[in-house]
């Protein structure tokens, strides 16, 4: 099924590499409840198609990134059953948690307000880079709420103090406070820049064959959150697996012909 997404989110494909734009820069590129939905089918969409290889996620206009949900929005369900924050309420279909889930890789390129939800989106893709305007921020305590990927994934991204800090307070922190707590992997000067720098780590990417691409970052994200005994029996059985496939004969055969490698999706 083609995907066909709303005018809030653009989605473009090419040379190998997806681009997913959050388009409502008149709101902070605020998620609202389409935008939520729209995003993940994005990404699954992204994730079906053999010939994309690397995904880079956005925001349109240069203020935010996004500034998080779509607070106006969501006033007209607080209080109320049909909260879609609520963990009973929430809808059967796309969620933002299923980025989490992608076998491929996924880049975000922040520039301005990475904030709440948005700053959570950055969290669940495997790279970050930023300009040097930008910031991040889970500031859900303040409302009195509690964070989703805020409380569970950025722990795991950054030290505990740090992740306490920002989660407790609330505070916003700068790119290049980020950056010194790799958080980001790459800080650019602008948004001309920043894409640049996407484009070239997404170009970097889609040059290797793209079954090893996958279970490699499966192997490591998986493997981050088992004892070092067990994450090696878990990558053994993966490496046992890609020996097998074509495109392991194919890198072997392409270095000692001296060419460029073809890759294949098997």
């Amino acid at each position: 099924m083609t995907f066909n997404p709303p005018q809030s989110l653009k989605y473009e494909k090419r040379d190998g590499v997806c681009y997913i734009t959050i388009n409502r820069p008149e709101a902070m590129n605020a998620l609202n409840l389409e935008l939520q939905s729209a995003i993940p089918l994005a990404v699954q969409d992204y994730e079906d198609d053999d010939t994309l290889y690397a995904a880079v996620i956005s925001g349109e206009g240069g203020r935010a990134f996004s500034a998080g949900a779509d607070l106006k929005e969501m006033t007209t369900f607080v209080g109320t059953d049909d909260d879609p924050r609520r963990t009973g309420a929430r809808r059967v279909g796309p969620s933002l948690a299923d980025l989490d889930r992608c076998r491929k890789p996924l880049i975000a390129a922040v520039d301005g307000y990475a904030f709440a939800g948005g700053c959570e989106i950055t969290l669940m893709c495997d790279i970050r880079i930023a300009t040097r305007k930008s910031s991040f921020a889970i500031p859900e305590a303040k409302r009195s709420l509690i964070a989703g990927p805020g409380t569970t994934h950025l722990p795991r991204l950054i030290p505990l103090g740090e992740a306490l800090l920002m989660t407790l307070t609330g505070e916003p922190i700068s790119a290049v406070r980020a950056y010194q707590l790799g958080l980001v992997q790459s800080l650019a000067e602008d948004r001309t820049e920043l894409f640049q720098q996407a484009d070239a780590i997404a170009r970097a990417i889609a040059s290797n064959p793209p079954l090893a691409v996958k279970d490699v970052k499966h192997v490591v994200k998986q493997g981050s959150n088992m004892t070092l005994e067990h994450a090696i029996l878990f990558r053994e059985k993966y490496f046992d697996i890609i020996l097998q496939t074509e495109v392991a004969k194919e890198g072997a055969a392409a270095f000692a012909e001296k060419r460029p490698p073809v890759w294949k999706m098997r």
